[in-house]
C-alpha cells in the first residue's frame, strides 16, 4: 500500500512517470500506425509490421543495440515528413486513441501525488509532440520526451535534437531536481523496462509497474516494489466530470516525435525473432 500523504513543511518532491505500458497500455506511438497510414505517411506493409511491433512490445522489449539502430533508421524513415500534417492526423485521433487505453491505477497514483502535493512529470522515450498532449490530458506538471529537428521548411531534418532514453532520463530527472528544488529522496519513479533502471535508481521510491523480465529480475534484487496494472479504463468513464482538452489546443502540440518513434518501431519489428526481452540490467 502506497503512502502518499506530504508533509508540505519538507522540500519539494516529484513522480517521474514512464508512459508505454506503465500509464497507458500499449505503445503511445505505435497506436497511431493506422491514423498514419490512412493520412499517406507510412504504407499498408509499414501496418502490417506495427501490428506485429505491438505484439512484441507488450509480451518484451528492446535492448540498448536495438534501440540505438531503431533512432538511427526512424531518423531517415520521417526524413521530409510534413510536420503540420503529423500534428493534424495525432491531434485529431488522440482522444480515440489514447483515453481507452490509460491505465485506471495509473490515473490513482497520479491523482494521489498530486493530492500529496507532488508535481508530476511523464519521462518518455516517445515524441514530445504525442506526449505533451497525453501529459496534458492526464494532469502532468511537466513532460520530458524525445525531440526531432524541424527544418526551415517545416518537414523533419531526419535529426533528433534530444533523445529520452535510459541513462538520459536519469540526467533529465536530476536537471529538474536542481532546477525545481526536488529532494530526489523523496521523490518516487515508475517504469516497466530495465532500460530505466538508471531513473528509477536516480530517486528514493522506485516501482516497477509490469516489469520486462530484466527489469523484474533487478527489481527483486535491489528490493523494489512491483506493481501490476491491469485495468485500462476511459478517463471519461472514471471521472464523470471530467473533460477532454479542446482540439486546437492538441493541434498546436501534436506528434513529430510520435511519428519519428512510430516508424522505428515499425523497423524494430522487422528486426525482432522473438518476444522474450534481452536487456542487461544497468
Amino acid at each position: 500500500m502506497l503512502r502518499l500523504v506530504e508533509n508540505h513543511s519538507l522540500p519539494r518532491a516529484a513522480a517521474f512517470f514512464d508512459l508505454d505500458k506503465t500509464v497507458i497500455a500499449k505503445s503511445s506511438t505505435l497506436t497511431f500506425s493506422k491514423s498514419f497510414y490512412q493520412g499517406g505517411l507510412i504504407n499498408r506493409r509499414a501496418v502490417l509490421r506495427t501490428a506485429y511491433a505491438q505484439f512484441v512490445f507488450l509480451a518484451g522489449g528492446a535492448d540498448h543495440d536495438q534501440m540505438e539502430r531503431m533512432r538511427q533508421y526512424l531518423s531517415a524513415l520521417c526524413k521530409g515528413w510534413n510536420v503540420q500534417q503529423v500534428k493534424e492526423i495525432v491531434a485529431e485521433t488522440l482522444h480515440d486513441l489514447i483515453d481507452p487505453i490509460i491505465y485506471d491505477e495509473a490515473a490513482s497514483l497520479i491523482e494521489g501525488h498530486h493530492t500529496a502535493g507532488r508535481d508530476v512529470v511523464i519521462v518518455s522515450t516517445s515524441g514530445a509532440e504525442v506526449v505533451e498532449p497525453i501529459g496534458e490530458l492526464l494532469g502532468a506538471d511537466r513532460v520530458v520526451a524525445t525531440r526531432m529537428v524541424v527544418g526551415e521548411d517545416g518537414c523533419f531534418t531526419g535529426e533528433v535534437e534530444y533523445y529520452a532514453y535510459g541513462p538520459t532520463k536519469a540526467e533529465a530527472v536530476k536537471e529538474l531536481a536542481a532546477s525545481e528544488g526536488y529532494d530526489l529522496a523523496r521523490c518516487y519513479a515508475y517504469s516497466d523496462s530495465a532500460t530505466d533502471v538508471p531513473m528509477l535508481a536516480s530517486v528514493g521510491h522506485p516501482y516497477a509497474v509490469n516489469p520486462d523480465r530484466a527489469l523484474r529480475r533487478e527489481a527483486t534484487a535491489r528490493g523494489w516494489p512491483i506493481l501490476v496494472f491491469n485495468r485500462p479504463v476511459q478517463l471519461k468513464q472514471r471521472l464523470p466530470a471530467f473533460s477532454m482538452p479542446p482540439r486546437p489546443a492538441l493541434v498546436a502540440a501534436a506528434a513529430v516525435g510520435a511519428a519519428a518513434a512510430t516508424a522505428g518501431l515499425v523497423w524494430y519489428a522487422s528486426r525482432r525473432r522473438t518476444a522474450a526481452a534481452q536487456i542487461t540490467a544497468v
